[in-house]
């Protein structure tokens, strides 16, 4: 068996990280295979955002507290599940006038200035609504919707669960398409879905799992209308899978390094920047506690520009 490793040493403010609960180390017996790194596309994205945060989130037990909910994530998370919730429905009940009464089981009032600003972010969110789904083919069914899709290579053990999965007719034949949806900043281009990797390894998994090609990808931007689309070539999707791998491999030996001694703050370091001031650690992070905080209800005032057009929930 592995000899036991020193005490880490307690980080700058805090104790030192615990080892994870419910997660045993593997034995190292030589010859065996590397552990493959279980990840998301949001575990992925929080280390490639700041190794701090991304430390804070999943390695030190207990977690540092968060700071309180953010509106702009309550608007999301209505707005995706009350889609999940229409294509739910049964085809002849699709109707526009459903969607109030979807919205209003599945809206989320955490992080709002006011009960004013609530209001006017639920008559903003079903006006997108009744407009996208105006858009949608009657009849037409997705293959999945918040599907999850999970896929192995020599690194990663990958899942994540995509918005939704189109079945699409292409060149070809039968292919796929990943769909996600946009609620938040405008102006996505062609340029933001080639890049987004959660996208590409979502195409990645989909395509082994339901075994059908999968390239085309596609940012939804409710507030806009517009859709942002991009296809994949294998060769894009390789590169993707192996930018992802190549970060596991660095969060795997800063985790190795933490439980071998090393210095957590050393082993995940800050990258400060703006978007300190909309961390959830911001806080706890000596660097990123420098920058000036975002009130919780602030991305809303520039989502809410459209003047009201539906009453807001009782």
């Amino acid at each position: 068996m592995r000899r036991s490793s020193p005490t880490p040493r307690p980080a700058a403010g805090g104790r030192a990280p615990r080892p994870r609960a419910g997660q045993p180390e593997q034995l190292g017996f030589d010859g065996m295979p590397e552990r493959l790194f279980v990840c998301t596309p949001s575990k992925l994205g929080a280390y490639a955002d700041c190794p701090r945060r991304y430390r804070y989130a999943y390695v030190d037990r207990p977690a540092p507290p968060k700071g309180p909910p953010w509106a702009h994530n309550s608007l999301g998370t209505s707005v995706h599940t009350a889609l999940k919730n229409w294509y739910a429905l049964p085809a002849d009940r699709r109707r526009p006038e459903a969607l109030a009464g979807l919205l209003k089981g599945t809206w989320v009032g955490d992080g709002y200035r006011d009960d004013e600003q609530e209001r006017a972010a639920f008559r903003q969110a079903l006006g997108w609504l009744e407009s996208y789904v105006d858009t949608l083919e009657p009849g037409v069914e997705p293959l999945g919707v918040e599907r999850v899709v999970a896929v192995k290579t020599s690194v990663l053990a990958f899942n994540g669960r995509a918005d939704r999965i189109d079945a699409r007719t292409g060149e070809a034949g039968p292919e796929l398409a990943i769909v996600d949806y946009k609620t938040g900043r405008s102006g996505l281009d062609a340029d933001d879905a080639r890049g987004s990797q959660a996208l590409a390894l979502y195409a990645y998994a989909a395509q082994r799992v339901f075994r059908r090609p999968c390239h085309r990808v596609e940012l939804h931007h409710l507030p806009t209308g517009t859709v942002a689309g991009h296809d994949h070539t294998p060769e894009s999707l390789a590169r993707q899978v192996a930018r992802a791998e190549d970060t596991a491999r660095d969060i795997m030996a800063a985790e190795r390094a933490v439980a071998d001694g090393s210095d957590p703050d050393e082993a995940f370091p800050t990258t400060p920047s703006q978007r300190c001031g909309w961390c959830d650690y911001r806080r706890s992070c000596p660097a990123g506690s420098q920058v000036a905080g975002r009130e919780p209800w602030a991305a809303m005032e520039n989502t809410l520009t459209a003047p009201p057009a539906r009453p807001a929930p009782e």
